[in-house]
């Protein structure tokens, strides 16, 4: 494993719905990078999901153990529709660690009207995950600056995968090989015992 290159905490919250192979290829890459990567489920706010929370913290989880690396936690305690609220809990947890808030490049532009966006960006790095067809745009970037925040685009390169591709098609190359047994018991996303 690569010397980790960052000495914060990152954290990443998903809708995880469902975890793809890019959820897969984006928590073992930041685990190369970071000591600790902890991850949740979440309801965004600006989302339809089409499981329930709890159903895909089940996902989330099944997928966490299967990847088995021992820098990298589910902690669904951090699960919060408000950014900030996730961030004030993670700073009980971890009072003495940096907090870097992992996102993937389509999230930047959103960033300015989230709940109380200021104190978010004032409470954890940014940390940017660069999404294909999502380029990063520095006047974007700059609205944080002004923002009082701190922004790093991430040297990662991660495969596409959406969860929303597999809401309009089952793609299974999509999905990791750890949650499809699950997704076909219970007939999720469209996938079933047939496929």
């Amino acid at each position: 494993m690569k010397k980790t290159r960052f000495n914060s905490i990152a954290l990443i919250g998903t809708s995880a719905d469902p975890p793809t192979t890019g959820h897969k290829a984006l928590f073992i890459a930041l685990s190369k990078l970071f000591p600790k990567v902890v991850t949740w489920a979440s309801n965004n706010p600006w989302k339809e999901h089409r499981t329930s929370l709890e159903q895909r913290h089940e996902l989330l989880d099944i997928l966490v153990n299967a990847i088995n690396l021992p820098n990298l936690e589910l902690r669904q305690g951090l699960s919060n529709q408000w950014t900030l609220i996730t961030l004030e809990h993670a700073k009980v947890f971890w009072p003495d660690k940096r907090l870097m808030l992992i996102i993937g490049s389509d999230l930047v532009s959103s960033i300015p009207n989230w709940f109380e966006a200021e104190k978010v960006v004032n409470r954890a790095q940014i940390g940017i995950v660069p999404r294909q067809g999502w380029p990063i745009n520095n006047s974007e970037l700059n609205v944080i600056k002004k923002m009082g925040g701190d922004t790093i685009v991430l040297p990662l390169d991660i495969p596409a995968s959406a969860s929303s591709a597999i809401h309009s098609s089952p793609h299974l190359s999509y999905i990791p090989k750890a949650i499809l047994p699950i997704l076909k018991q219970k007939n999720l996303y469209g996938i079933s015992q047939q496929q």
